[in-house]
């Protein structure tokens, strides 16, 4: 559920911005939502509100495509109630599964709605361009089932969070480690003992790590070699020791305890309970709510 919710948010940021095609093609809607469908499916279910619509998406502006998950359908829309007459949520009532559909819309009406910086930079106030939402409705989720979903993602992270404790200290067994937590529960290994300077405010350190679930899975390296060992290679990135100023940058709190006093030249792992880490909201796609974490971290500099 954690994982819909933030599609369907990210999604709604691509609604308030699919081709163009030519006007006189179009009908049109009381409201004034110009609308043609390619299939029609009048057998299918129609979607209610607060159902959740699955199925291909585009989404244009004028020609330029913003959007598009063709080939890969997934959760696009949750049906809601209208911002102004003639918007997409009226089209999305329209529909049946099975139906194909476009709706063109002023994009100077959502505009209105929207901060500027939401606008896409080849947006032009007063020109008259048009947004355009291509959509292949394929199933439906219904408000019921996802109440369902979200019962069950509850339940599972109530159980997820009673379970940590055991996990962890199950990890801190199998793996022999014999130092003592500190009071916030952070276990500190100290692999290798640098001599260079210490770790403090204000200092500017680098470092390399690798972050891992107890299960061995990672799901951050500063490291390429190490990503690609792990399938993990994130396009575009570019793998480098990380650089930042201590006390001036957001960093997790097991991070920040676990680094403070170390020495450069210095290796160590972190083991830390779900709350020194990213907590009950998890983060990305590996790291679930009341997830434990361990890193891998080589001081290479502090200045």
């Amino acid at each position: 559920m954690k994982k819909l919710i933030y599609f369907v948010v990210a999604t709604a940021a691509c609604a308030s911005l699919m081709t163009a095609c030519n006007s006189d093609k179009f009908k049109k809607t009381d409201n004034g939502l110009k609308y043609k469908f390619e299939v029609v499916n009048k057998e299918g279910q129609m979607p209610q509100m607060g159902d959740l619509l699955v199925g291909e998406l585009t989404c244009k502006l004028d020609t330029s495509i913003l959007f598009s998950n063709v080939g890969h359908p997934d959760r696009i829309f949750q049906v809601a109630e209208s911002m102004f007459k003639g918007d997409i949520q009226e089209g999305l009532q329209m529909m049946h599964e099975g139906d194909k559909a476009t709706f063109a819309i002023p994009a100077d009406s959502i505009a209105k709605f929207l901060q500027p910086n939401q606008m896409p930079p080849m947006y032009k106030a007063g020109e008259g361009q048009m947004f355009y939402y291509e959509i292949a409705l394929q199933d439906i989720v219904t408000k019921e089932e996802l109440a369902q979903e979200e019962a069950n993602f509850i339940e599972e992270m109530n159980q997820r969070k009673d379970n940590e404790a055991a996990l962890l200290a199950e990890y801190i067994a199998n793996q022999n480690i014999t130092v003592k937590p500190t009071a916030s529960g952070l276990y500190v290994i100290v692999n290798k003992k640098g001599n260079g300077p210490k770790v403090e405010a204000g200092k500017t350190v680098s470092v390399n790590y690798t972050g891992r679930l107890l299960d061995g899975t990672i799901f951050d390296t500063s490291e390429k070699e190490v990503a690609e060992e792990a399938n993990k290679v994130q396009p575009g990135r570019v793998y480098e020791p990380m650089t930042y100023i201590v006390g001036q940058q957001p960093l997790i709190a097991g991070w920040d305890e676990g680094m403070k006093g170390q020495t450069e030249g210095s290796e160590i792992t972190l083991v830390m309970p779900s709350n020194l880490g990213y907590g009950a909201r998890g983060a990305g796609r590996d790291i679930m709510p009341y997830s434990p974490l361990v890193f891998n971290i080589s001081i290479l500099s502090v200045k």
